[in-house]
């Protein structure tokens, strides 16, 4: 009877609310002598006494997996399910870090998802610390923070696995939460507001000393001088650098000037070139038709010359009878004998020595050939 959960007790996610924690670990807790001795008979106010008695927090640990009186308190405020005001209370405590612990690990497995968000993320802003007992029994120091941190972010907890909870951003664009507005944008705004105040006056301060001061006429006097010379020599300057760009352009037109004149002249030289050279292979093309109709003309005229060759010739054709070899072969022969005689005739001639370029000689051996005798050889 007394492991059973509170008959007016309502399901929480469609199930009874002690079977939020393993049945491994709930058999465990069943049997643990805390959970007989302390926890036996408590309710919803007396509870917060064995709460504000806890030293730390944790799951199970040792050998054999004993569970902790953190977990035996959560195991019996899922038996009992307090009210939601009196869970808010246990959040809103600030004296007592391991109360504030455990409603708000309670209020992670039980509540609704705005509710967790709504009631949790305020509890980032503690940084008080808390001893963890690890499986191996060892204990382990953290922060508030960093537990609920733990609790948002994470599938397991304390050896129970927590049930899972829509992203927060999903929920604002539903509607059923505002945007996260952290505590300590607060201190920064007031940090700031704070900053400009005292620029402002300090600023109003000095204008106002510097207003009283004598001073103020003077420096007004020489800025006023100042802003004059500085116009005047950024109009000199102005005037100078417009000058340099006036003749700046003006080198440039004349070079472009050059260039293009540059170009004119190679274009005229090319085209002339070009001409003279189409002019003189016209010149030989012309001269070497002329020759070619000299030729012709010449090879026209010497057959017409000699019509009684020709004529012979056809005769020879029609009656059937072709020119005897021998006899050209005769007459080419007479032919080569007398360029052959001709060729030694002037041989003699040239070896007599009468056309020696020395008149005595040449007169000399002229006589010596008549004579039959060698000419001289000088």
């Amino acid at each position: 009877m007394a492991n059973r959960t509170d008959p007016l007790a309502k399901s929480i996610r469609g199930t009874n609310p002690q079977n939020l924690v393993e049945k491994i670990v709930r058999s465990k807790i069943y049997q643990n002598t805390y959970w007989k001795e302390q926890c036996f008979g408590l309710t919803a106010e007396t509870l917060v006494d064995k709460a504000m008695e806890l030293d730390h927090v944790g799951g199970t640990y040792g050998g054999n997996r004993k569970p902790s009186p953190f977990m035996c308190l959560v195991m019996k405020m899922l038996q009992i399910q307090p009210e939601k005001d009196i869970v808010v209370e246990f959040i809103k405590n600030e004296d007592y870090k391991y109360v504030r612990i455990l409603g708000a690990f309670y209020l992670r497995l039980t509540g609704t998802d705005s509710d967790i968000y709504l009631y949790l993320e305020p509890l980032y802003n503690d940084y008080r610390k808390l001893r963890m007992r690890k499986p191996d029994g060892q204990y382990l120091l953290t922060h508030v923070d960093e537990f609920i941190d733990e609790l948002l972010t994470k599938d397991y907890s304390c050896d129970i696995a927590m049930p899972r909870i829509k992203k927060r951003w999903n929920l604002e664009n539903i509607g059923a939460l505002e945007p996260r507005r952290s505590a300590l944008e607060d201190d920064f705004e007031e940090e700031e507001e704070k900053e400009e105040d005292e620029m402002d006056v300090d600023v109003d301060e000095h204008e106002k000393d510097y207003r009283r001061s004598p001073v103020r006429d003077k420096d007004r006097r020489r800025d006023s001088h100042r802003h004059r010379d500085y116009d005047r020599d950024y109009d000199r300057d102005y005037e100078r650098e417009r000058g340099r760009g006036r003749d700046r352009d003006r080198d440039k037109d004349r070079d472009r000037d050059r260039d293009r004149d540059r170009d004119y002249r190679d274009r005229d030289r090319d085209r002339d070139r070009y001409r003279i050279r189409d002019e003189k292979d016209y010149g030989r093309d012309r001269d070497r038709d002329r020759d070619r109709r000299d030729r012709d003309r010449g090879r026209r005229r010497s057959r017409s010359r000699s019509p009684d060759r020709n004529d012979r010739d056809g005769d020879r054709k029609r009656h059937g009878r072709s020119p005897s070899p021998r006899r050209h072969g005769d007459e080419d022969n007479g032919a080569r004998e007398e360029s052959k005689k001709k060729k030694k005739g002037k041989k003699e001639k040239k070896d007599d020595g009468t056309d020696h370029p020395d008149p005595e000689i040449a007169a000399a051996n002229k006589l010596r050939a008549e004579l039959g005798l060698k000419p001289l050889q000088l």
